[in-house]
Parts: C-alpha cells; sequence; structure tokens
C-alpha cells in the first residue's frame, strides 16, 4: 500500500520511523511519501492561502494549489479506483476501526491532505476528494496528527504488519474494551506494604478456565 501525505510541515512525520510503521516500510509492505503543500505554489512567496470571499477572518487554503498538487500526484482527473484522497477535518465523518479495515482490505493508495488556518475553498471538497475525515469531536491545529492516526490503523490491520495475526483478533475493536493482562511478578509489594497479585486462574496452567475468564471479562 501507498501513501501520499500532502502537508505544509513535513518535518512533523518522525513517529512514522518507528514501532510498527517502520517495520512494515522495512519489510517493503508500505510505502511513505511525505510532500510539502508550498512545492505546488505558483508565486516566489510560495503562498498556498488567502483571504475568503464574503470578509470572514482567517485564511483558507486555495484551489489551485490543492488542485496542481494531486495533479502532479497522478489522482486527478483519472484516479484510480483502489485510490482515496482524504481530506483531515473536524466536520468530517469520524475515522473508527470499521473504515480502518476497509481501507486495509480494499484500498492500494491512500493521500491524505493535511487540514490547517480556516480550511479550505470548498471547491476543493466538490471537486478534488472522496471524504472528509475527522478522528473525534474535537478541533486541532492541523491535520498532520489525523494523518498519523489514519495511517497507523490501516497499516496495523496489513497482513504480514504485526508479528500474530492472533494479536489482531484478540485485540479491541469498536470500542469493546479487552480482557486485563498481566505479568511478572505474579504478586507486587508496595512500599506501603499492600501487595497486588495476579488472579489465580491465569497461574492455573487451565486453558479452558483461562479461556472462560478472558472471555467474562471481555465487554
Amino acid at each position: 500500500m501507498q501513501f501520499d501525505i500532502i502537508t505544509l510541515f513535513p518535518n512533523s512525520y518522525s513517529y512514522l520511523n518507528e514501532s510498527i510503521v517502520k517495520r512494515a516500510k522495512e519489510k517493503n509492505l508500505v510505502k511513505i511519501n511525505i510532500h510539502n503543500l508550498r512545492d505546488w505554489s505558483t508565486d516566489k512567496h510560495h503562498t498556498v492561502d488567502d483571504k475568503p470571499f464574503g470578509g470572514n477572518p482567517g485564511m483558507l487554503i486555495k484551489l489551485e494549489v490543492v488542485y496542481n498538487a494531486l495533479k502532479a500526484l497522478g489522482v486527478y482527473p483519472n484516479k484510480d479506483p483502489k485510490t482515496k484522497v482524504i481530506l483531515t477535518s473536524a466536520k468530517g465523518k469520524q475515522w473508527n476501526q470499521t473504515f480502518a479495515q476497509t481501507y486495509s482490505k480494499e484500498i492500494d493508495r491512500v493521500v491524505i491532505l493535511c487540514g490547517h488556518y480556516e480550511g479550505f475553498d470548498h471547491r476543493i471538497v466538490e471537486n478534488l476528494i472522496d471524504e472528509e475525515i475527522s478522528i473525534g469531536n474535537y478541533v486541532l491545529s492541523g491535520g498532520e496528527l489525523p494523518s498519523m492516526v489514519i495511517l497507523d490503523s490501516i497499516i496495523r490491520l496489513m497482513p504480514g504488519v504485526l508479528g500474530s495475526e492472533e494479536s489482531l483478533q484478540d485485540e479491541t475493536t469498536e470500542g469493546n474494551p479487552e480482557y486485563p493482562q498481566y505479568t511478572r511478578p505474579s504478586t507486587f509489594k508496595n512500599d506501603e506494604g499492600e501487595e497486588w497479585t495476579v488472579p489465580e486462574v491465569l497461574l492455573s496452567g487451565n486453558h479452558a478456565e483461562i479461556e472462560e475468564w478472558k472471555a467474562n471479562k471481555k465487554g
């Protein structure tokens, strides 16, 4: 899978060189390209925004800059059906695990346009993108964090990225908490004299009882 992130702050993406995303890149399971939106500006000052018509406060990302970017990346006007162009936006559809699963199975390329300032010329939304996506009911300074959340949630679902497919089947989805987990020592005595212990069933070696305990703790 290929990801293209269009941003005004390309230096924000050090996280992509860590952890699971880094391993996916090293295995050549994903390709991630970070693009500076200013590269497609048409003036000597690399301007990407302007005042909105109607006298409202703030600045909007200009249509022509985004148009130039998407044409250069080959996703307009003749976009592959397995490519999605996303705009991060506080007013967009809320990203969730179902979205991530669908993208990981059905999409080969994701282009993410990171929101900034007061927003975008609405003709971008009307003509150039597939979906406006939010990661929650709050406002952030920009779309860089949402783009990394979206990217991470898709990549970890791709075959071969995680060490164990069982871990995907067992983990939290759709807001349902998974069962509690513990590790050594089985008894921890703190400085206040309290003992914090692991449930005895997990130490019993009885796999049937352990699985029953896990099932009861979910939900």
